[in-house]
């Protein structure tokens, strides 16, 4: 074998080595964090009403916020709730009116309030939904780069010498 194919083997073999170590490495943090979330949610008790939900959340009527997508379904209905609480406006342009009235409109305030927590909660359910894609992309990735790993070490096996007989 030439010096230059043998390089070559060695190195193909060794970026397959380091792909295939951090391959598993992803898939399991990928999982470990899904299951955190999973937890995380079921811990604040959020559930659905059974009934009154719009069509496109009816799927998820009486259910558990545990998962991902139910996070963002209960954002949507929370979205919902304070468009008809607020009349559509949003925590700043409620605090704009309030400030422009001089402050001292106990409805105004109530109703601020609602917006802020209803913000709040949405926001984090928003957090949450976003972090269960990204350990859909963690874990898709882990077991990618596994497969990649696999495939070089293949490579550099055909080519030559592995790393590890030399």
């Amino acid at each position: 074998m030439n010096a230059a194919r043998r390089r070559t083997s060695i190195l193909i073999g060794m970026v397959g080595i380091a792909l295939g170590a951090a391959g598993p490495v992803m898939l399991l943090r990928g999982r470990s964090g899904r299951q955190e979330i999973r937890a995380e949610l079921a811990a604040q008790k959020i559930t659905f009403p059974g009934t009154g939900l719009p069509a496109h959340l009816a799927r998820f009527a009486g259910g558990p916020v545990e998962t991902g997508p139910a996070a963002h379904a209960y954002a949507e209905l929370i979205k919902d709730h304070l468009a008809k609480a607020t009349g559509g406006r949003t925590y700043a342009e409620i605090t704009e009116e309030l400030h422009a009235g001089g402050g001292d409109d106990e409805k105004l305030a109530q109703l601020r309030q609602t917006a802020f927590m209803g913000e709040t909660l949405r926001g984090s359910l928003l957090s949450a939904y976003q972090a269960w894609h990204l350990t859909t992309l963690v874990t898709g990735l882990g077991g990618a780069l596994t497969g990649l790993g696999a495939a070089l070490m293949a490579t550099a096996n055909a080519l030559g010498p592995s790393p590890r007989h030399l």
